[in-house]
């Protein structure tokens, strides 16, 4: 059997972005000293029912970075203790840079982090304050030196488009920022209102770009980010060559991934389950809830047109046994002529204006 990803959701933050849907509260001693002792609980159950192999180890949050030292000792020694984890693993953690100067490097590498994702957002103050991040540019620059500095190489920085008041000029300064911090990796996602966030409630009074103006800052992001060497690998996701994510590349190709902590969602088995967003019943009666059976041929076409690489042919037999649907086929010949799709022998993949209408084109292709 093939290895599967292993996510832990850190569910603690000290601020709650205005944007942000995840699943997160404020933290006390108490709290993380307990959610330590029931995700290690969990891990070792885990590891007896699945008896699995473990090729990726994802640290998400929330902000995993909160979390001490030792802390990430007992977690690592409960992972490798019931899990096998293949030698060269990417193991990553999220840092916030607000808490830099309290973060070990040194130490994450000991224990064997090869990967950090950092939470920029932007490198412009005037939208960092108004996403509510507490972190300067300076102090991410400064989280990412000191990264380096102690050999972690392969970092990940996040951008948020299309803010309120953002500019083609803002983005550029952000961009040229990482890249001279000569970081491997660039997500940059678009910002979306969430029901439930503070923005969503502010949504009315935000000074938001209009779909045309989103259409033409994300693909002057894309051009942009190629032009310096970051090739696009998935909708959102930016990489120098051989680089990608190899955890996020597991839920787009449909591989499998158990997710533990307050909000984390799995697939192991064909089937998909996940645990409530509560802390308090982590912590006093972890269960999982069965959501749904997954892996199917329609919901492998759906994550896979997500990436550059497309739906191919090829891979869709051997793993299915059966040709891509011609109705695919067809469908997707229906937006070639508009420039959302290209199409040939072996499969089809969208293109840059395909990936912007990606939710409503997926759909039209695959229903």
């Amino acid at each position: 059997m093939n290895p599967i990803g292993l996510y832990i959701h850190v569910p603690f933050c000290l601020r709650k972005c205005p944007y942000c849907d995840f699943y997160s509260v404020k933290p006390s001693t108490h709290d993380l000293d307990n959610y330590i002792s029931k995700l290690c609980a969990e891990i070792e159950n885990w590891g007896k029912k699945l008896n699995r192999k473990i090729d990726t180890v994802y640290f998400g949050g929330g902000t995993p970075s909160l979390l001490s030292v030792e802390h990430f000792r007992v977690i690592f020694s409960h992972i490798k203790e019931n899990f096998e984890l293949v030698k060269n693993s990417e193991i990553t953690v999220e840092v916030n840079p607000t808490k830099c100067d309290e973060v070990d490097f040194a130490s994450f590498k000991k224990l064997g982090v090869n990967r950090l994702s950092v939470g920029l957002q932007s490198a412009n103050e005037k939208e960092l304050k108004l996403l509510g991040r507490t972190h300067t540019a300076q102090m991410a620059k400064s989280t990412i030196k000191k990264a380096q500095y102690t050999g972690i190489s392969n970092i990940s920085v996040d951008l948020m488009l299309c803010t309120p008041g953002q500019t083609k000029e803002s983005v550029i300064r952000s961009i040229n920022f990482c890249n001279e911090l000569n970081v491997q990796h660039i997500s940059a996602y678009l910002l979306k209102i969430e029901k439930g966030t503070s923005f969503y409630k502010e949504r009315q009074n935000l000074n938001l770009p209009d779909d045309e103006s989103q259409r033409e800052l994300y693909l002057f992001v894309c051009e942009n980010l190629e032009k310096i060497g970051f090739l696009q690998y998935e909708i959102s996701n930016f990489s120098k060559e051989g680089f990608e994510s190899h955890h996020n590349l597991k839920y787009w190709n449909a591989d499998e991934y158990l997710g533990i902590g307050p909000g984390a969602h799995s697939f192991i088995d064909g089937e998909r389950f996940y645990y409530r967003r509560s802390l308090s019943e982590f912590l006093n009666f972890p269960r999982v809830i069965f959501d749904d059976c997954g892996g199917d041929m329609t919901e492998y076409a759906m994550l896979r047109l997500r990436l550059n690489s497309g739906l191919r042919q090829d891979e869709f037999y051997q793993k299915f046994k059966v040709n891509i649907p011609s109705n695919y086929i067809k469908n997707a010949k229906l937006y070639e002529k508009f420039g959302f799709v290209k199409t040939n022998e072996n499969g089809m993949k969208l293109t840059k204006e395909g990936f912007f209408v990606s939710n409503k084109l997926i759909s039209e292709i695959i229903f």
